[in-house]
């Protein structure tokens, strides 16, 4: 019987059709892996690529490894086809985003797999890798920021103010209404504002400004200290009697200071101390860093002075006052005839009230105002070139997004 099916023309027809449609069905298979996993590996790098700039929009420096992921992750996954859930989970948890680089630039580096199985049973899957990289990189120079996300007058401009920052930016991180605002009969003068949400009461005369306009509803600018750590607490120094003081740097727990206060060159840590000078009193600090921790606060009102600089060397180079983050104390630094206040003035989680005078204020200092707000009022003249007296620290408004690839 076999040798008639051997002999038989349609026997020997149908084997052959037979074993040629194995590699036939081995090419069909391929081809629709191939195209499957072409459109696959289309949605993967487009998936990367917007999860990458949705980071880019939001990314701080303070960001942990695991929160630039998360963050990343979730955009990531809304954007993978919901459709082909199934087969796309790998993606999600196969998804990678790390943050790198300095306050210049940063890099996104974002990267994902997806595997599609084989269209023949037993068949090793078929499986496309995928990148992205994001570079993130600053605005313009800015003098003042303020750092909460949404409150309204998040920059507060008002009364007898006049703010002269040509040269650099007022920025403000607030997705409110007027989250830099101007009213009364204050005068500013400046580069540009640069704010997430919208400004009010910031057109001519009362405003000028070098950009024409305020740049509202723009990407939040970066936190310029987000990665600088207070040094560790040394032994509680003693502070001497009398209402004329000089202090040596150090750790200072547990007091009030008043009266004519000197600070030496140097670093000082302040834990739960309030400096207060007090009337006629004044402070007086040339080359120092003053960290303000555990609830410490400085409170400098109109008749008082104060005379303030940063060190222009070291770990701490060009900040003057730097308020640890948690510290939600107001900084008040309304100093009198005569003042000077150069350097980083830093709360991220206070209020800070700067007044200047006309004193101090005649060729402009070279002064950074970074808190949760800003309020300014006075008269205030700040440079926007001041590299060597900040110790090379920069502030930027806003931010610009790249696709690299």
């Amino acid at each position: 019987m076999i040798g008639q099916f051997w002999a038989s023309k349609s026997g020997n027809f149908a084997l052959a059709t037979a074993i040629a449609m194995v590699p036939l069905m081995l090419v069909v298979a391929g081809a629709v892996n191939v195209v499957g996993t072409s459109d696959d590996a289309a949605q993967l790098q487009n998936s990367l690529d917007a999860a990458g700039l949705a980071i880019g929009t939001k990314y701080q420096p303070s960001m942990s490894a695991n929160d630039v992921r998360q963050l990343g992750q979730t955009f990531f996954a809304a954007n993978m086809s919901a459709a082909d859930a199934g087969e796309y989970s790998g993606s999600v948890d196969a998804f990678q985003a790390t943050a790198s680089g300095d306050p210049s630039a940063y890099t996104i580096s974002l990267s994902s797999s997806i595997s599609r199985p084989a269209f023949v049973s037993g068949a090793p899957a078929w499986q496309a890798t995928r990148s992205a990289s994001i570079k993130v990189k600053p605005g313009a120079q800015a003098c003042v920021l303020a750092l909460d996300p949404h409150v309204s007058s998040a920059v507060s401009l008002q009364g007898s103010t006049n703010v002269k920052m040509n040269g650099c930016v007022i920025a403000a991180n607030s997705d409110a209404a007027g989250a830099v605002s101007r009213g009364g009969s204050a005068i500013v003068s400046a580069a540009c504002v640069s704010t997430v949400g919208t400004t009010s009461g910031l057109t001519l005369p009362n405003a000028t400004l070098s950009c024409g306009a305020p740049l509202e509803n723009q990407y939040a600018s970066f936190d310029p200290l987000a990665n600088v750590t207070p040094p560790a607490y040394g032994m509680c120094q003693s502070v001497p009697n009398g209402k004329t003081i000089t202090l040596s740097p150090g750790t200072y727990c547990d007091k009030t200071l008043s009266g004519k206060i000197t600070l030496s060159p140097g670093i000082y840590v302040l834990r739960n101390v309030t400096i207060k000078p007090g009337g006629n009193g004044s402070l007086t600090g040339l080359g120092v860093t003053i960290f303000l921790m555990e609830g410490s606060q400085i409170i400098i009102n109109a008749n008082e002075a104060v005379n303030l600089s940063p060190m222009t060397t070291g770990p701490y180079a060009g900040i003057t006052i730097f308020q640890a983050h948690g510290n939600t104390q107001a900084l008040t630094i309304n100093g009198g005839s005569g003042s000077v206040v150069s350097g980083f003035i830093y709360a991220p989680d206070a209020a800070i009230t700067y007044a200047g005078n006309s004193d101090m204020n005649a060729e402009g200092s070279c002064l950074r105002l970074v808190g949760k707000t800003v309020a300014m009022t006075g008269t205030s003249a700040v440079k926007s070139d001041c590299t060597a007296a900040l110790g090379n620290r920069e502030m930027y408004a806003g931010r610009m997004i790249t696709l690299v690839k």
